[in-house]
């Protein structure tokens, strides 16, 4: 077993090679779709039909937004988490889905990006629902792990010969600091999806937006600290700037 660390639109790509068999451990952007396509047929010299399965491991746009167009390419399965029903649901559903791509261009930019078409169905149709501790289809040496706190449905998913895990975006780096992403839907189930993965000690841990580091150069207390108590969601952070807005506004005085 092999893994190839691509460069993706705003995140690493992981593409895990066997000698009959690829995998890819996350649905990229859909900007990233002929990235994967040209090192799977011109890099790795093989064809696209290689590609048997895609896990999603959340609905954000840099982990789902390639899914379905890769699958219609190579054949291959979508595999995500069995959480009920569908993230972006409803017109909530809809508003939170315009948002998340417009962080995504938000990024792409802070990234000296070019601007892509990232639009993608915020409804996944995938082929396999994984519970937690289920092995992956047709990848019986890996292992889903529910960690979900970022949403409802976050995956992380562990090698278990190699003890090599990739946990997207359960961590991401900031200011050469690992710090809780954003948003974080679920204050406790985060929690305890950080305690899970202290608790299982891999070897080795890959993230969606930063290098590979080894579990040694991990402070968990330090993370453990920066925990929220409360959602951190779109919505409240929409709220809290426009309150620190209003308590700025001056006010006039009576005369």
């Amino acid at each position: 077993m092999q893994i190839h660390t691509l460069e993706g639109y705003i995140q690493n790509i992981y593409l895990v090679e066997y000698p009959d068999k690829l995998m890819l451990l996350d649905g990229c952007c859909r900007a990233d779709v002929n990235t994967v396509f040209d090192y799977i047929t011109e890099q790795l010299k093989r064809p696209i039909t290689d590609l048997k399965l895609i896990v999603v491991t959340h609905m954000h746009p840099d982990h789902a937004g390639g899914a379905h167009a890769l699958r219609k390419l190579s054949g291959g399965k979508i595999a995500t988490s069995n959480a009920p029903g569908q993230w972006y649901r409803g017109i909530d559903g809809f508003l939170m889905h315009l948002t998340d791509i417009a962080l995504a261009w938000w990024v792409a930019g802070r990234l000296n990006k070019k601007r892509h078409n990232l639009w993608y169905s915020r409804h996944l149709d995938a082929d396999y629902y994984l519970a937690t501790d289920a092995t992956l289809p047709g990848f019986d040496d890996w292992q889903a792990l529910h960690s979900p706190g970022h949403t409802d449905r976050d995956i992380s998913l562990y090698h278990i010969p190699s003890e090599r895990i990739y946990i997207a975006d359960l961590l991401v780096k900031v200011k050469g600091q690992l710090v809780p992403p954003f948003p974080v839907f679920y204050p406790k189930l985060y929690l305890n999806s950080l305690l899970m993965l202290k608790a299982l000690q891999p070897k080795r841990i890959m993230f969606a937006h930063s290098n590979e580091v080894s579990i040694d150069d991990i402070d968990f207390e330090q993370i453990l600290a920066l925990v929220p108590e409360k959602p951190m969601t779109h919505w409240r952070s929409v709220k809290a700037k426009a309150r620190q807005a209003l308590n700025v506004i001056p006010t006039r005085n009576n005369t």
